[in-house]
């Protein structure tokens, strides 16, 4: 197994980190590449690089000859245009410096459901809904999109260098990462921890339509091992894949199993959204206190929580689910229950001395 050699692109984030540390447990030689690699685990050999530095890319890579490439990170710029620009140059670059080397033989990219909802104004300004469970066949949309431009780059490297690839779109990510720009789990486990201290309720800070509606999530783990199953079966060669944890489920019920665990009460959807990132505006203070009190690893609030990113998620004006056709048609039949995920998230954050 020690023939494959892993470069896992964005290996501190909540993504990359969990697939490095499966991907160590399945025997590969595995280096993360990062602009600021704080990897803990010293079987991950860290890579410090800037990925829109070519020069510093082929410095950082100079003794590394990867055969998978996993690309799971991103670049949020002030508009899409932006985001287009910026984050296909960092895929451009590093396939461009890999070329030389000609050892890759996949490359996987990890992006997510905009794929297929595009940006708020797709299905609001438009008033025309996507079609749930979203499925894989659904084209793309007229809209400017940063994900089409990474596909894309990879595609045109792909036919250059004669390797295979696969591209995975999982649902709103949960697992363990901190200072992650798209982090739901550890955010919603934060919030818990202040209303506990503070005896408030955990106010529903969405939609209606989310907190009725059918929902799914994407486990980090379940989404490294489809990552590792495509990159090393023939049959799921240059395809894309959804991925979700296999389970689906209505907020309304799991948002008083989240509030439960954490011993507080909760209010659901009372005809008005009060998001997160309100609600949270005023609390840096009060969790600095929670810190002290508890001895906890001293992470300023914005550090550890996204409530922009939950806002989105949990603010749509639609259901949201997902139908993983194509990855179980080939065999892939993994499976992980979403309250699971959760609680596993919160107890880790727990021993880890995150939250109280």
């Amino acid at each position: 197994m020690m023939d494959r050699i892993a470069l896992v692109v964005g290996a501190t984030g909540i993504t990359g980190s969990n697939l490095a540390q499966e991907l160590v447990a399945q025997g590969w030689k595995t280096y993360g590449l990062a602009r600021h690699p704080k990897i803990e685990k010293s079987d991950v050999f860290p890579v410090k690089a800037d990925l829109l530095d070519p020069e510093d890319l082929m410095r950082a890579l100079e003794t590394v000859y990867p055969t998978h490439i996993f690309f799971s990170t991103w670049m949020r710029q002030d508009s899409e245009t932006a985001n287009i620009e910026v984050n296909s140059r960092m895929v451009r670059n590093l396939l461009d410096v890999l070329s030389k080397k000609n050892t890759v033989e996949h490359v996987a990219l990890v992006t997510g459901l905009k794929h297929y909802l595009g940006p708020f104004e797709a299905y609001v300004g438009a008033g025309v809904f996507p079609n749930t469970p979203i499925r894989e066949e659904q084209p793309r949309l007229q809209y400017p999109n940063f994900y089409y431009a990474q596909e894309d780059e990879i595609y045109r490297a792909a036919d250059r260098d004669g390797f295979t690839w696969s591209i995975h779109r999982p649902h709103t990510v949960i697992g363990h990462a901190i200072g992650n720009l798209m982090n739901l789990g550890v955010t919603l486990a934060v919030y818990a921890s202040i209303c506990k201290e503070t005896g408030k309720k955990m106010l529903w800070p969405g939609s209606e339509a989310q907190w009725r509606g059918l929902s799914d999530v994407t486990d980090s783990n379940i989404l490294a091992q489809q990552l590792i199953w495509a990159a090393t079966n023939k049959a799921a060669k240059n395809m894309a894949f959804n991925i979700v944890n296999g389970d689906v489920f209505r907020w309304n019920w799991m948002w008083g199993r989240i509030a439960q665990y954490f011993g507080v009460e909760s209010e659901g959807f009372n005809g008005t959204v009060t998001p997160l990132a309100d609600q949270l505006a005023n609390e840096s203070q009060t969790w600095q206190d929670i810190v002290k009190k508890y001895g906890l690893h001293d992470h300023e609030l914005f550090e550890l929580t996204s409530p922009w990113h939950t806002d989105l998620d949990l603010g749509r004006p639609i259901e949201v689910m997902v139908d993983m056709a194509n990855s179980r048609k080939l065999g892939f039949g993994a499976y992980q229950n979403t309250e699971d995920s959760f609680i596993k998230l919160f107890e880790q954050l727990r021993l880890e001395r995150v939250i109280p």
